[in-house]
């Protein structure tokens, strides 16, 4: 049966020690440059990338696990996606109702896409295909 829901993985967060680095190395490396920023480009708290990465500046982060600060799902139809969410025994989290958190601890925030059809424009997309 195929399923009618529509949701792509829109951002991945990461805790980070020196955003400063972590900026640099995207941006050189794979050429993503900034989306978003929380604060300024001089001092940023937070900083989102285009591809798909945001970077949670805790300069006294140490534990090798737990990087990751949540996963960021853009969802054709956030509300029937919440709805269809609470029947796995989730809880909401203290940023609002579209942030839940998992039973084992992972924090997903739902997006809304602006428009929905550009969710399935995004699914479209075959990363394997060869150019």
């Amino acid at each position: 049966m195929i399923n009618p829901k529509k949701a792509y993985l829109e951002h991945v967060a990461l805790w980070v020690r020196d955003i400063h680095w972590h900026i640099r190395f995207f941006e050189q490396v794979f050429g993503m440059g900034m989306r978003e920023v929380d604060g300024t480009p001089e001092s940023p708290r937070q900083y989102w990338t285009l591809g798909g990465l945001q970077f949670i500046h805790d300069p006294d982060h140490q534990a090798p696990e737990g990087r990751l600060a949540h996963l960021g799902v853009m969802c054709e139809d956030r509300e029937a996606a919440l709805a269809a969410a609470q029947a796995f025994g989730v809880t909401e989290m203290p940023q609002g109702r579209n942030w839940l958190r998992l039973p084992d601890g992972l924090a997903v925030e739902f997006l809304q896409a602006q428009p929905a059809s550009c969710v399935a424009q995004a699914l479209s997309i075959d990363p394997r295909a060869q150019a």
